[in-house]
């Protein structure tokens, strides 16, 4: 061996010395042995998986490595956090911030802001606001939807939140519930109301465009909405105009606000409603997939159920609700309105959308929620049940109930296909919601009965279409819930596993996760979920709530905060 060699070879041996005498490094958490799917959609790997504080810091082979905590997780899938994109936790998260319903199928964000948002909300409004509630009672403690936000935060909830400024929020802030359109000045002014919630964190903008006062917005209005968020990076989602008979026209709607306002958009919870619809789902994917291919950023998510929910005012006509609540429920009780509108619900339209008819008859209607404790008892009934129990007919029975309530009447709607659902669930551009709060099977949630999704639509996706029916594969199915919407989103650091990403962090057992929440006892936790942890911190041990609350509020591209290095 000449000296050259002799000397690189001694060298390398003392590196190698060297290396072997350093200590090994110490984290605060390692997650041992797991099947670790990443968020990319590849497969799942073995191995190990350190978290130090609220990070992720190391991601592999860790054996020399050490936790001051070490869980033992072989045989589990370890997986990023999942994202609910759309979440009407709003107000459970204030009456019990622990999220249990989510947290135990492995949710760590919540995304709000369906159509409406918690903000902004005049003053004006706030006593209002606080009369009209269910069976959550709360003072209205904020005023903008970041300070909404910073409220959860403080009182504490367990899975991180974030939301979308509600057009209909918007509108109701400067035009009340009226069924006109915004004058210039009026509209410049939604748009500030755009721009100083996108500044504060939001994601974008939402419509709802189904219900009254957001079904009265125009296409120009919307997009110069849509603009504003776009200004400072967010997107547009939008509950479409039609889920029914005219869902196809209401698509090229959503298409050309997208395309108009230059900004990237979701259509929520995607499906075809009532079965002289169902073909239509081939032609949605067309026109979307279409305007991928010409570079428009469009996406889509969907609950892996055959029924909807929402309220029995999806089953009447949008004038009859214009003014809002205290409106409408006079107008139920006019004799001479009350039979427009019970032809109406009856009368096939291309003008509004009725999933009264969508659902094809009241027995399809299932009555789930009720603010009057006097109404309670008809929980879980059909609308043909309490129409039979009431000898009223169902058109006239649902405003009875409404009108007695004073309420929207929460209700189930069975309308779609097994089959789109499949199909939908196929797409790589779909990703995954509940469409529903976060409750615990205690306390004051168990006088309302939810849609069975609340409970298990995540758990339901891994269990049913993934391990039994194979429709898409774990890994894809993980990424959908995690990295796709984090990138939709333009969220920072989460969605992934990898070194400094948040360590949102779920650990569960493909062979058993499962949802088990049904339509007749929907209040049943889902099973398989064994670890959880939010930011760093355990929310879930062994499948049980540990009662920590280290969620955050997870902001939008345009707020202002960045530089202070907030979520």
């Amino acid at each position: 061996m000449t000296r050259s060699w002799t000397l690189l070879f001694c060298g390398l041996l003392g590196l190698m010395a060297a290396a072997s005498c350093r200590p090994a490094p110490t984290y605060d958490l390692i997650l041992r042995g797991g099947t670790l799917y990443d968020g990319s959609g590849a497969p799942g790997v073995v191995g190990d998986l350190a978290l130090s504080g609220d990070t992720i810091v190391a991601v592999g082979d860790l054996g020399r490595a050490r936790g001051r905590q070490e869980l033992d997780v072989r045989g589990l899938a370890v997986s990023p956090g999942f994202i609910n994109m759309m979440s009407w936790a709003t107000e459970t998260l204030i009456e019990d911030g622990r999220a249990m319903s989510d947290i135990l199928q492995g949710v760590t964000l919540e995304v709000m802001g369906e159509g409406e948002s918690m903000g902004p909300v005049p003053d004006t409004l706030k006593a209002w606001l606080e009369s009209q509630q269910g069976d959550i009672k709360y003072r209205i403690e904020w005023s903008t939807l970041g300070e909404y936000l910073e409220y959860l935060e403080r009182r504490g909830v367990s899975p991180n939140v974030a939301s979308f400024v509600g057009a209909s929020t918007v509108r109701i802030h400067v035009l009340g519930f009226a069924d006109r359109d915004p004058s210039p000045e009026e509209l410049a002014r939604m748009q500030d109301l755009v721009r100083e919630a996108m500044r504060e964190g939001a994601l974008g903008v939402s419509t709802a465009l189904i219900y009254t006062p957001g079904s009265f917005a125009e296409t120009p209005e919307i997009v110069a909405l849509a603009q504003a968020a776009g200004e400072y990076g967010g997107m547009y989602i939008s509950h479409l105009r039609s889920e029914g008979n005219r869902l196809l026209e209401a698509v090229d709607e959503f298409l050309t606000i997208a395309r108009e306002a230059g900004v990237p958009a979701e259509i929520y919870h995607l499906k075809a409603a009532g079965a002289q619809n169902w073909w239509k789902m081939d032609e949605v994917i067309r026109k979307v997939e279409e305007a991928r291919g010409q570079g428009l950023r469009v996406t889509a998510d969907m609950y892996p159920y055959t029924a909807g929910a929402t309220g029995l005012d999806a089953a009447m006509p949008p004038w009859s609700q214009e003014g809002g609540p205290e409106a409408w429920y006079a107008r139920l009780r006019d004799p001479a309105l009350r039979a427009r509108i019970a032809q109406e619900m009856t009368t096939p339209s291309t003008e509004w959308e009725n999933l009264y008819l969508a659902a094809g008859g009241p027995e399809n209607v299932l009555l789930v929620g009720f603010r009057q404790d006097s109404l309670k008892y008809l929980t879980g009934k059909t609308l043909a049940e309490v129409a039979a129990m009431r000898g009223t007919s169902p058109e006239v029975t649902a405003m009875d109930l409404v009108a007695l309530d004073e309420s929207r009447v929460g209700a189930v709607y069975f309308m779609m296909s097994e089959d789109n659902l499949r199909k939908q669930m196929r797409l790589p551009w779909m990703s995954f919601c509940s469409d529903a709060g976060a409750p615990a099977a205690e306390g004051v949630f168990l006088r309302s009965n939810p849609h069975p999704r609340a409970y298990g639509a995540f758990a339901r996706v891994l269990g049913k279409y993934v391990r039994d029916e194979g429709v898409l594969s774990l890994e894809e199915a993980i990424r959908r819930m995690t990295s796709l919407p984090a990138e939709n989103l333009k969220i920072r650091k989460r969605g992934r596993l990898a070194p400094g990403y948040y360590a949102d962090v779920v650990v569960f057992d493909p062979a058993v996760i499962q949802d088990r929440a049904t339509f007749e006892q929907p209040h049943q936790y889902a099973q398989g979920v064994v670890h959880v942890f939010v930011n760093g911190v355990q929310v879930v041990r062994e499948g049980q709530h540990t009662g920590a609350k280290p969620g955050r509020v997870v902001r939008g591209p345009g707020w202002t905060g960045w530089g202070e290095g907030r979520t």
